[in-house]
């Protein structure tokens, strides 16, 4: 019989990786709650409806991307392919809202349904960040701040760009894309397929095509920037201000235009130039209508997202991890039956101390059990047989080190192992 094979796109992340990914989060909601933001968590599923309001039903997301099926009630339901929607449907749900500033975090897998390649899954891994209820320009700069000092953590800041463009209102928006089209329609014939095909729907995104003959005829383009209101560019020179006053570097991008309808003021996004084409971390942006088009009143809100594997690939190029390894810093060798009950009640007191301690786990030979041990990756190596037994000590030895063999009374071993493990 043969055996059953993963979803093409859909990984198993083993130890080593699972590790990496516990890693980033791990390291996240250390960063995230110095800023006040709270875990999260909400369904992977959810109705389509959703995200077709949220999203937009002309965004290559809705149109291309979605996992979306009926179920036995013949309601169509889809695999979430982004956070933000299903935040704030939990947000709204549970009447979060109302007169509220919410800030919440969230991690988990997504699902899109694209063409499987390094650093593109279709079940991918995303950090979320959402912040429900300021509308000044502090709360934007200050979420981009946090996203900044995550990969000063992780070791990154150093090796990823912050791009910034404001997206404008919608009004103002609408009367770009006006000019947008009117522009464009005169080149309908020369511009790549996908951009012909998002001329009517959602032209906007055309800006950002890496297509370069696409990309040659936006150079004499209308410019959003040239149909901005007084307040929108006072909103963005805010931004920018407090972003310089704590030293974050960032360039001007107005391409850049996020890929969901939901945006409006600040986008941002973290590119790297380390990973080809696979060039985008994240980003975010201000999103204020959302709230209101999933029926709420009206409510200011910011979020960014990371994609996790991304981030490995980063880390895993430039080695960037701290030591993530699960081998025992302890490993018993137990020689004989008494020996074997003393090793188990002493593995259960150590491992109360926070050591990392294994076994053979078995009747194997001295010889076997050391062999176990340097091959378990441990520093230390204590040994309790008969004569140990007799004097209540246990015999301790460096594994890594040309060290002389010590005893130690069983008693005291913790506190001992506790002090000799901060000098190995």
């Amino acid at each position: 019989m043969n055996t059953i094979q993963a979803i093409r796109g859909m990984n198993d992340f083993l130890p080593e990786e699972a590790l990496k990914i516990n890693y980033l989060i791990n390291s996240a909601a250390q960063i995230f709650a110095n800023y006040g933001f709270a875990p999260i968590y909400f369904p992977i599923l959810e109705k389509t409806e959703l995200f077709i309001r949220s999203i937009g039903d002309h965004t290559d997301v809705v149109e291309k991307e979605m996992y979306t099926f009926l179920d036995r009630n013949n309601e169509s339901l889809t695999l979430r392919p982004e956070g933000t929607a299903g935040c704030v449907r939990a947000a709204l749900e549970h009447g979060l809202l109302h007169n509220q500033i919410q800030k919440f975090w969230y991690a988990g897998p997504m699902f899109r349904y694209e063409r499987p390649q390094k650093g593109r899954y279709r079940q991918f891994y995303q950090l979320g960040v959402e912040a429900l209820g300021l509308s000044g320009p502090d709360i934007d700069a200050e979420v981009i701040s946090m996203c900044y000092a995550f990969l000063q953590k992780l070791g990154l800041h150093q090796h990823a760009q912050l791009e910034l463009n404001t997206l404008g209102q919608k009004e103002e928006r609408e009367a770009f894309r006006t000019a947008l089209v009117n522009y464009l329609q005169q080149y309908q014939n020369q511009l790549d397929e996908d951009s012909q095909r998002r001329l009517h729907t959602n032209p906007l995104r055309i800006l950002d095509s890496k297509v370069a003959s696409t990309q040659a005829l936006l150079k004499n383009a209308p410019q959003l920037s040239d149909y901005l209101s007084d307040n929108t560019r006072a909103h963005f020179s805010g931004v920018k201000a407090r972003l310089e006053a704590i030293g974050i570097p960032y360039i001007i991008n107005p391409q850049l235009v996020r890929g969901l309808d939901y945006y409006n003021l600040t986008a941002f996004e973290w590119t790297t130039e380390l990973l080809g084409a696979q060039a985008a971390l994240g980003g975010g942006g201000r999103y204020d209508t959302l709230v209101t088009e999933l029926g709420g009143n009206p409510t200011p809100a910011f979020g960014f997202a990371l994609g996790l594997e991304r981030l490995i690939l980063l880390l895993d190029q430039l080695n960037a991890y701290p030591s993530l390894s699960t081998s025992p810093e302890i490993f018993l060798v137990l020689v004989g039956h008494e020996a074997s009950l003393k090793g188990f009640e002493l593995m259960h007191s150590l491992r109360q101390n926070n050591i990392q301690v294994s076994s053979s786990y078995g009747d194997a030979s001295f010889k076997n059990q050391f062999k176990k041990a340097d091959k378990s990756g441990a520093l230390l190596a204590l040994i309790i047989g008969e004569e140990e037994i007799q004097n209540n000590t246990v015999s301790l030895k460096y594994l890594r080190d040309d060290r002389p063999q010590i005893t130690i009374n069983y008693d005291k071993i913790a506190p001992e192992l506790l002090a000799i493990l901060k000098r190995v």
